[in-house]
């Protein structure tokens, strides 16, 4: 088919454009045909020398797995996601990330915990705030379709560790993450999990380590309700009062 022709054309522009499309163009196929003839080639894509065609494709291939259906997903579109996942270009692991959540549904919670969560676990920690800040989004998502036994688990450490980050819009995001987490919940866990290691880091000898807890309170106060936000909450609050910045 001419499409086919477009997303195997010498040119990187061309390739890009027709890359961007592949979902779109397998929705008005019948999925046998999609996997026959576009699954070869968005494999090809997936390892292009062009970043930007990568990027392109990864903007784009997580909605091809509802349309697809499971077993394709996990045979053939799964491997290509954790590449894209691994990918050198922040970008194109950026635009995996950014749109996870259309494949959850598709493969389910076991094999999401299998492939999936390993590498984003990785890069919970990536050398690019963006990524992680691409992480930390997803991540009260992830933790409703995994339930609280697994979130503890696997995920509980890294929304801790995202509080003392460098990047200020990452160390931001994780105070919102930890009131998302309490609203998906609930306060009773909240108080187990959350609320004692965050008191925890407002004694660390970093200032702006301490701010952001203090955000992370003001968020948190209104999900925990008024007994626990007098009796844990404020006195802290009162207590920063006095701090020497």
């Amino acid at each position: 088919p001419a499409y086919v022709r477009l997303l195997r054309d010498n040119e990187a522009e061309v390739r890009i454009a027709a890359a961007g499309k592949v979902t779109k163009f397998c929705r008005i196929l019948n999925p046998e045909l999609a996997i026959q003839h576009i699954l070869p080639c968005v494999k090809e894509l997936s390892t292009d020398s062009s970043q930007h065609v990568r990027s392109a494709l990864a903007s784009v291939i997580m909605g091809m797995a509802p349309v697809l259906g499971k077993d394709a997903t996990i045979e053939q579109l799964l491997p290509i996601f954790l590449s894209l996942l691994k990918d050198e270009f922040p970008d194109v692991r950026l635009n995996i990330i950014s749109k996870l959540d259309q494949v959850n549904q598709v493969i389910g919670i076991d094999l999401l915990s299998q492939s999936l969560l390993p590498a984003i676990v990785e890069l919970a920690e990536d050398r690019h705030w963006r990524v992680r800040l691409a992480i930390i989004e997803y991540i009260p998502l992830l933790a409703s379709q995994l339930g609280v036994g697994f979130f503890d688990d696997k995920l509980g450490a890294l929304c801790m560790q995202w509080l003392k980050d460098k990047v200020y819009s990452i160390r931001d995001a994780a105070a919102n993450n930890v009131k998302r987490l309490a609203e998906e919940f609930g306060p009773d866990w909240a108080m187990q999990h959350i609320v004692p290691q965050v008191l925890d880091v407002i004694n660390n000898p970093h200032y702006l380590y301490r701010m952001t807890i203090l955000h992370a309170i003001s968020l948190l106060a209104p999900v925990m309700g008024s007994d626990i936000t007098c009796s844990k909450l404020l006195p802290v609050v009162i207590n920063a009062s006095k701090d020497r910045v």
